[in-house]
């Protein structure tokens, strides 16, 4: 049953990173070809945040041991943090609505999650060390 679940994650994970990854490059282009400043400038920083993060995201889906719970919890600060930033910057762009906080706290989640992969990794480094 343990291995049904896994499985299902690693889809769900799959999808997510490569419905990311397409949206970057549609709104990339529409950015490019579609918009006027200051809103493209908005939509280029939340797209360079979403791809570096969706790629970061693909490394970690590349390794056979990559969705035990010991990266589960930086891939989902990762994703929120996604969301939170560069989501605000899409709605900023194509609704002038003010994000406020969101495009801040998402930052903050995409820090833990690379501050949340070193103690990973440095914990991982421990544990076969002993």
């Amino acid at each position: 049953m343990a291995s049904g679940k896994v499985v299902t994650s690693a889809r769900v994970a799959w999808g997510g990173v490569a419905l990311s990854g397409a949206m970057t490059v549609m709104l990339g282009a529409y950015a490019a070809h579609g918009m006027a400043e200051p809103a493209a400038g908005l939509v280029n920083t939340g797209v360079r945040y979403q791809m570096w993060h969706t790629l970061a995201l693909l490394a970690l889906l590349m390794r056979p041991s990559a969705l035990p719970m010991r990266t589960r919890p930086v891939m989902v600060l990762w994703t929120l943090g996604m969301t939170a930033f560069s989501g605000s910057l899409y709605a900023m762009a194509f609704t002038g609505l003010a994000a406020g906080l969101i495009t801040p706290l998402g930052g903050l989640l995409l820090m833990a999650g690379w501050l949340a992969l070193g103690v990973t990794a440095w914990r991982a480094g421990a544990r076969r060390q002993a």
